[in-house]
Parts: structure tokens; sequence; C-alpha cells
């Protein structure tokens, strides 16, 4: 008589601090200095991230050790939030513009973006402050971008394409996971929310 196993995966939310890989293992000499979540914690050798940020962006990151919910939520109709702080001033013009969809660079071919939602960020008391350079150096400014797909480094290409590069990129949800209140390093367990 066969039993069957029950698998039980785990899934995480972390914040993933700048300055950090998203990956577990350092699988490149060149990285050797690098810092890995496994700097922060001790996950099980099963957990994966799904999706990545990169070295310089910070925020939401979740974790699995179930391969067809990490699938689930790097398809195209899941959304993942962005928070940037620009060099320069947005107007509604640049938000319409990253609304429609901007041209940028995916590996060395033009790519248009597809439409996602922007808007001018007021409030950023949700952010953890972190010192990103003088107000010397001229005026900055949030923005909030939603995208359903996630092309290497495509929120920075973006806000490069409008004439506003990016100096900080905090993601603050992906689908229905969102961010909170929680601090860089910090860590949730979650529950599933797709069968």
């Amino acid at each position: 008589m066969l039993h069957h196993i029950l698998v039980v995966h785990t899934h995480y939310k972390i914040y993933k601090p700048y300055g950090y890989l998203s990956q577990f293992v350092n699988n490149q000499n060149k990285r050797r200095n690098k810092k890995l979540l496994s700097d922060l914690f001790d996950f099980s050798q099963k957990t994966m991230a799904i999706g990545r940020l990169d070295e310089k962006s910070e925020g939401l990151l979740l974790l699995t050790t179930d391969g067809k919910f990490s699938e689930y939520i790097r398809s195209a109709n899941i959304e993942k939030e962005y928070h940037v702080m620009v060099d320069g001033i947005i107007t509604n013009n640049i938000v319409n513009q990253l609304k429609k969809g901007v041209e940028i660079s995916v590996n060395s071919k033009p790519y248009m973006t597809k439409p996602c939602k922007a808007e001018i960020l007021k409030d950023t008391s949700h952010i953890t402050e972190r010192f990103v350079r003088d107000e010397r150096h001229g005026a900055t400014s949030w923005l909030s971008i939603t995208i359903t797909e996630g092309k290497f480094r495509q929120v920075r290409k973006m806000t490069s394409k409008v004439g506003l590069p990016t100096l900080r990129l905090v993601r603050v949800r992906i689908g229905d996971y969102k961010l909170g209140n929680m601090k860089p390093g910090a860590y949730e367990s979650i529950s599933c929310l797709h069968s």
C-alpha cells in the first residue's frame, strides 16, 4: 500500500536590505565580498527567492520552498509595486509617459514597456529612512510604479528614459503581499494565498 507523503512548504516575506544580493549561495568568485540572504537568516536549503531585487534595490522579497508558488508569483498577472526616489521633479506629463509605456533596452534590443500604474508619491512616511545624497545636489521626488512584468532593471530603465534617474528603489508589494511596517533585514512567515 502506498503512503502519500504530505509535503509541507514554507513561505516567507523579507525586507531585503540595500546592498544584499537576492540569493543564498555565492556561485561566482567575483562576488566574494558580497552580502547574501544567508548572512541574514538561516533558512532551509530548499528555500529560494522568487524573482529578485538587484543589490542596490531594497524591499519586499518572497521566499518559498514551493516551485509552483514561485511560478504563480512570477506570472504576468501579479502586480509588483515599487516606490522610487528619483533625481529631479516628477510632473504629470512624466507620469503619463510612464503609464503608457516607454522604450527601454532589453538584451541590447529596444523594448516597449507595457502600460502600468504610476503616480506621484506624496507620503513617504512608510519608507525606512536611508541617506541617499545631500540635498544640495538637487531636488528629488518620489514615484509609485506598479508593473506586471519584470525585465532586468526595468523600473530603473523606465525612470532613466524619462530623464529622472532612480536614486532609491523600494518594492512595497507583490500581488496581495505587502511590505507593511517591516524594517530592513526582518522576515515573517506567510501563508500561500493561492491554491
